[in-house]
């Protein structure tokens, strides 16, 4: 196993290696919230407080589309993520190629089969202090993102998430150097988080779709484990 400093490395995921990051940070943040159902007559912003305050674990299937600023799809992927509260989580890239991106609760772990490369960073560097914050309590994401609702579109319930002006300390504030200014959650009849939209400074939209949400399922603590494969080149900073 080779250790190396981390130079600039592909990543088909996205077109900007910090805007990865940043969705990363946010996706996992949301994700972290997921699925539990309440009323079907509650806002959107409702809902998104019940799941902070009320999921532990969620399991889903999603699709992952990033969109030029003409509305052209230029990159797509699929897979599976899971996660953990606190801080544990899995992405398992299947289509295009063959990634997967491990939270450990310390670590960072993003492996891409193809190179037989891995890349490891300190959770905190890589994801920033939004996940824990926002897992700390219901009202905590209101502290760095400005809420409201956006209507109902195509069946789903709509929210819109945009960061705080600069000087803000909660999570997605404007000082904590995110790359995305507006974010979209739907939700679906049965509650659960349906479709993100994350928009960055760029003009790219990355859509994410969820299917067959698990709330709370059992899984097992060696799915946030990773260890590099033998001869694989092992990225740091």
């Amino acid at each position: 196993m080779r250790i190396k400093a981390t130079p600039p490395h592909r990543f088909y995921l996205n077109p900007n290696p910090e805007s990865h990051k940043d969705m990363m940070k946010y996706i996992f943040a949301v994700l972290m919230l997921s699925v539990l159902p309440v009323s079907a007559h509650a806002g959107a912003i409702e809902k998104l407080k019940t799941f902070i305050a009320s999921t532990h674990s969620a399991q889903a299937n999603f699709t992952q589309d990033v969109l030029d600023q003409n509305g052209k799809r230029i990159q797509g992927a699929s897979g599976i993520m899971q996660f953990q509260r606190p801080g544990k989580f899995r992405w398992t890239y299947q289509k295009p190629y063959e990634q997967l991106i491990v939270g450990d609760g310390s670590k960072f772990w993003l492996y891409d089969v193809d190179l037989n490369q891995v890349t490891v960073k300190k959770l905190d560097a890589a994801l920033g202090s939004s996940p824990a914050a926002l897992l700390s309590g219901s009202n905590e994401i209101e502290r760095g993102f400005t809420l409201k609702e956006d209507g109902n579109r195509d069946g789903l319930e709509w929210l819109q998430a945009t960061p705080k002006d600069r000087g803000s300390k909660g999570p997605g504030s404007k000082d904590q150097d995110s790359s995305f200014n507006k974010i979209l959650m739907a939700f679906n009849a049965q509650s659960e988080l349906a479709v993100m939209e994350l928009n960055d400074m760029f003009g790219h939209k990355t859509v994410l779709r969820f299917s067959a949400m698990q709330r709370n399922p059992k899984i097992p603590e060696q799915q946030f484990r990773f260890t590099p494969p033998k001869g694989a080149d092992v990225l740091s900073d």
